[in-house]
C-alpha cells in the first residue's frame, strides 16, 4: 500500500494517472508497493516470471542481454518516468523474462501488481496510450542497436556512443564495454587510438570530447 506522499510523488512522475477517477486511483494505493534498491541490485533475470510492473520514481535500471561466457549487451535503460516494455511484455504474454534488469543508479520505485497493471490497461486509455507509445519508442531503438551490431564496426559504436553523451563523460572503460556488449581491453585500445588522434582526451574515469565532427564523421552519423 502506498502512502499519501509516495502517491503524490507517482502521480507527478507519471502525469497520465492523474486523470484516473478517485475508486481507481484508491485501487492502486491498495495494490502498489513502494520499493528500493541500491546499484547493482538484479531487479529481474532471465526465465523469471514477472512479479509486478515498476514505475520509476528515481534511479536507472540497465536492461542487459547475458551471453553464456559473460558479456552483455545493453539493450536499453529505465528512469524515471519511464517503463520497462520487456516487463509489459512479460506482463501481457504471461512469459518470462528473456533478459536481465539490473540497477545502475540508486532506484526508487512503486511496483504495480500484475492485476493492477492488466486493470489501468484496459480501463486507463491514457496509460494504455503511454505504454504502447513506449513500446514503439523502444522498437525503434532495439532496431537501430540491431542495425549497428550486424552493420557496424566496434570502433564506429563507440564513436558514436561517445558522442550521445555529454562531454565530458564521467565512465569507466568498463562501463562502455557492458554498453556495448564488448569487452574492457579493445574498448581501452580503441580509446587510445582515439585520443591519437586528437578526437577525444582520456583522464582518469572521464573521457572529454575534442573534435566531434570527426568522431561523427568516423562514425558515420
Amino acid at each position: 500500500m502506498l502512502d499519501n506522499q509516495t502517491q503524490a510523488r507517482l502521480l507527478q512522475v507519471y502525469p497520465m494517472l492523474r486523470g484516473l477517477p478517485s475508486v481507481r486511483l484508491e485501487d492502486l494505493q491498495l495494490n502498489a508497493t513502494a520499493m528500493q534498491a541500491p546499484s547493482g541490485t538484479v531487479m529481474f533475470d532471465e526465465n523469471q516470471p514477472c512479479q509486478g510492473f515498476p514505475l520509476l520514481l528515481s534511479g536507472s535500471i540497465r536492461v542487459v542481454k547475458a551471453s553464456a561466457n559473460g558479456r552483455e549487451l545493453q539493450l536499453y535503460r529505465v528512469g524515471p518516468g519511464e517503463s520497462c516494455i520487456l516487463t509489459s511484455s512479460c506482463l501481457l504474454g504471461h512469459a518470462q523474462y528473456h533478459a536481465r534488469g539490473v540497477v545502475e543508479q540508486d532506484v526508487e520505485l512503486v511496483a504495480l501488481s500484475p492485476a493492477a497493471f492488466r486493470t489501468l490497461l484496459s480501463q486507463c486509455e491514457p496509460f494504455r496510450n503511454y505504454i504502447f507509445s513506449l513500446f514503439s519508442e523502444r522498437l525503434t531503438d532495439l532496431m537501430q542497436l540491431v542495425s549497428a551490431v550486424a552493420f557496424q564496426k566496434l570502433d564506429q559504436r563507440l564513436a558514436a556512443l561517445l558522442l550521445s553523451k555529454a562531454s565530458p563523460i564521467h565512465i569507466t572503460h568498463q562501463g562502455l564495454a557492458d554498453e556495448l556488449g564488448s569487452v574492457r581491453e579493445i574498448v581501452s585500445r580503441l580509446l587510445k587510438n582515439f585520443a591519437e588522434q586528437g578526437w577525444v582526451r582520456l583522464g582518469r574515469e572521464q573521457i572529454e570530447i575534442v573534435d566531434p565532427p570527426a568522431l561523427a564523421k568516423f562514425s558515420g552519423l
